[in-house]
């Protein structure tokens, strides 16, 4: 990919009007990638809920400690809270031409309260980005992700993107790790929890008219590519 695929638009039309991407897609799906791809080539900032819910965490702030409430007890950061900090990291210079949102919005409610957010500055979501993984193929990833235990939690897979040196990530020499959450024994149930909602939210981008689905069973490059295509063809219509 090149710089040429980032979004041509009149500065004055993309101040005014934010080109947001939502990217969706279960837990093994490649979303996370997807979406840090796109970010880079669309010229657009990643928004991610987990490095906004880690960096609040951080920074020390009233909000900070709302949200650690509830992330050290490992139970979900509500949805009003969440649309805080979402809301929060849009008002920032770098949003102001749109972004590509990962792991957000993960509810109905998120998908509803964020078309609301954007209408008050005469924008909408303007594609939903769906990476569609069939179950079996989705264990089979999950049981061989590994994430590196460094700060960035740059994120392999033992089938389709082992490291350079087993066990270490290429990029910072940290250890890399498979999550609790990613052992065979936990994967059905960790599935069965969390696609009901994400297929609310797909219904809810179906029904608005913005949803498109890209098979992501195929090379990363190839989906990329997809996904490009599409995001060009709903920044056109923007």
């Amino acid at each position: 990919m090149t710089q040429a695929t980032r979004l041509d638009r009149p500065s004055e039309t993309v101040a005014e009007r934010p080109l947001v991407f939502v990217t969706l897609g279960a837990p093994g799906a490649g979303k996370g990638t997807q979406a840090l791809r796109l970010a880079k080539e669309l010229g657009l900032p990643h928004i991610s809920t987990g490095d906004l819910f880690r960096a609040s965490l951080r920074d020390g702030s009233a909000l900070g400690d709302e949200v650690r409430k509830y992330v050290e007890k490992g139970i979900l950061v509500p949805d009003l809270l969440t649309m805080r900090v979402v809301e929060e990291r849009f008002a920032q210079p770098d949003a102001i031409a749109g972004a590509v949102l990962d792991g957000f919005p993960r509810t109905r409610p998120q998908a509803e309260a964020l078309d609301v957010l954007l209408a008050r500055q005469d924008a909408h979501v303007a594609a939903a980005l769906y990476i569609e993984v069939d179950t079996p193929e989705l264990v089979q990833r999950l049981a061989g992700r590994r994430v590196c235990s460094g700060t960035q939690q740059h994120v392999y897979n033992l089938a389709t993107r082992p490291p350079r040196a087993a066990g270490v990530c290429d990029l910072d020499g940290s250890a890399l790790e498979q999550r609790p959450d990613d052992r065979p024994a936990t994967i059905s149930a960790r599935l069965a929890r969390q696609l009901p909602p994400m297929y609310e939210v797909v219904d809810h981008y179906t029904e608005t008219g913005v949803l498109h689905a890209v098979r992501g069973d195929r090379p990363m490059d190839e989906v990329t590519a997809d996904l490009l295509r599409v995001a060009d063809r709903a920044a056109k219509r923007a």
